[in-house]
């Protein structure tokens, strides 16, 4: 009796041990691939930008041609304005569903000061836990929600440059031609710090980065 006791122990941790659990989904199929048709555009924008910025600097620095797009203003345009187009559908897809299924609200809120302070310290410290991805720790909120934010401005404040008689209106909310441009540059600058260390949060947790390629 003894001997087929272990027996059936042995065989019911066999059983156990054979049984896969499903691995939880922490990017769904739409978040990855909106996401990374918005790092493509995002990314042509702000090398055709600062192609189309070096032909009428706001400061006394150009960017180096090696790290921009078109070759000249033209093509700049031309590659700014096929991004542009993609960009904003692709966001506005992003937004709509964003709010629709909750995800906005399930993963950007609550966001507090005392929680941005704490994980802060934190993350400086490298004690910020990452065991569970799906999750967000109050920097991500932070950083996610404020990038949405100045990705809407930084659309408005272009939409503005590129048409300031027809949308004089939205030009005007940004105190002129002038001040829009500064603001769309801004809103450029902080993009690219957002993605230097969106990247760089990436390479410090690989685990992240494979979610968003293959969901789990």
């Amino acid at each position: 009796m003894s001997s087929l006791a272990v027996s059936d122990d042995r065989a019911d941790t066999n059983d156990r041990a054979d049984t896969k659990v499903p691995a939880k989904v922490i990017q769904p199929a739409w978040v990855r691939l909106l996401h990374w048709i918005n790092a493509a555009a995002m990314i042509v924008m702000i090398m055709s930008g600062w192609q189309i910025y070096n032909a009428s600097p706001l400061f006394n620095f150009t960017f180096s041609r090696s790290i921009t797009l078109g070759g000249w203003l033209g093509g700049a345009l031309l590659w700014h304005f096929a991004a542009m187009w993609l960009l904003m559908v692709n966001g506005l897809i992003y937004l709509i569903l964003g709010f629709v299924t909750g995800r906005f609200r399930r993963k950007l809120l609550p966001i507090s000061p005392g929680g941005v302070i704490s994980d802060t310290k934190a993350a400086l410290t490298f004690k910020l836990s990452h065991d569970d991805l799906s999750r967000y720790n109050y920097v991500q909120k932070l950083l996610y929600a404020g990038i949405i934010i100045v990705g809407v401005v930084i659309v408005l404040s272009g939409l503005s440059i590129w048409k300031p008689v027809q949308l004089q209106w939205l030009t005007a909310l940004f105190g002129g031609y002038d001040i829009a441009r500064y603001v769309h540059f801004i809103c450029m600058a902080l993009i690219v710090a957002f993605l230097v260390i969106h990247v760089a949060l990436a390479l410090l947790v690989p685990k992240s980065l494979r979610a968003m390629i293959i969901g789990r």
